[in-house]
């Protein structure tokens, strides 16, 4: 070309139609032609590609892609892939985990504090303690504020220390066999004061 040759017109017709492999930019009409073609013949080739090939154009795509794009292809992934696990505290009315919750005993509720800080707090609510507490007589002796979590955990676990410290002077095979080799009440048991009316037998923690 020659430097004073005037410019050509980017805005054409000829420009917008000469090439039939180029994407006509400044022609929506065309521009949304060609690409519902070309989109139509990358799902043919794809439909005949083999696995590993589609992982690899897979892996390209999303190589290429933006964090926006990226955020909204996993966001399409999550709609469509089925779940395999899901934590049905996440989804779940709380009132509804709690009831879950509350047929475990308590050492499996301290295991399910191990899990994560989520269930760590759900498992230590006063709501499914004080009840566990409240089955054995065990009561507080002043009413805690709303600031204060896990107060009925922790007077159970001390309970439960009590009972381990105070054993009975009488093991329990005594106790319940006399010298004929018979069973006796619990009430004829010389010392049967020392063994606390409301042990609750099978505690576990």
């Amino acid at each position: 070309l020659m430097a004073f040759a005037p410019p050509k017109n980017m805005d054409g017709p000829k420009l917008q139609t000469k090439m039939s492999t180029w994407t006509p930019l400044n022609h929506q009409l065309m521009n949304d032609k060609v690409f519902e073609e070309r989109r139509a013949l990358l799902g043919k080739w794809f439909d005949k590609w083999t696995d590993g090939q589609r992982r690899r154009i897979l892996i390209d795509l999303l190589e290429r892609c933006s964090l926006a794009q990226q955020k909204f292809c996993s966001k399409q992934l999550q709609d469509r892939v089925p779940v395999e696990a899901l934590d049905f505290t996440t989804k779940l009315p709380r009132v509804l985990s709690l009831y879950i919750f509350s047929f475990l005993d308590p050492r499996s509720l301290c295991r399910c504090a191990q899990v994560s800080w989520h269930w760590k707090y759900l498992t230590e609510l006063d709501q499914l303690w004080m009840l566990k507490c409240l089955r054995f007589g065990w009561y507080i002796n002043f009413s805690p504020t709303p600031f204060e979590q896990g107060i009925w955990k922790k007077h159970y676990i001390e309970m439960v220390k009590e009972l381990h410290v105070t054993r009975p002077k009488v093991s329990l095979s005594q106790a319940l066999t006399s010298k004929e080799g018979r069973l006796v009440p619990l009430t004829a048991i010389p010392n049967a004061s020392s063994c606390s009316p409301h042990l609750p037998f099978g505690v576990m923690l």
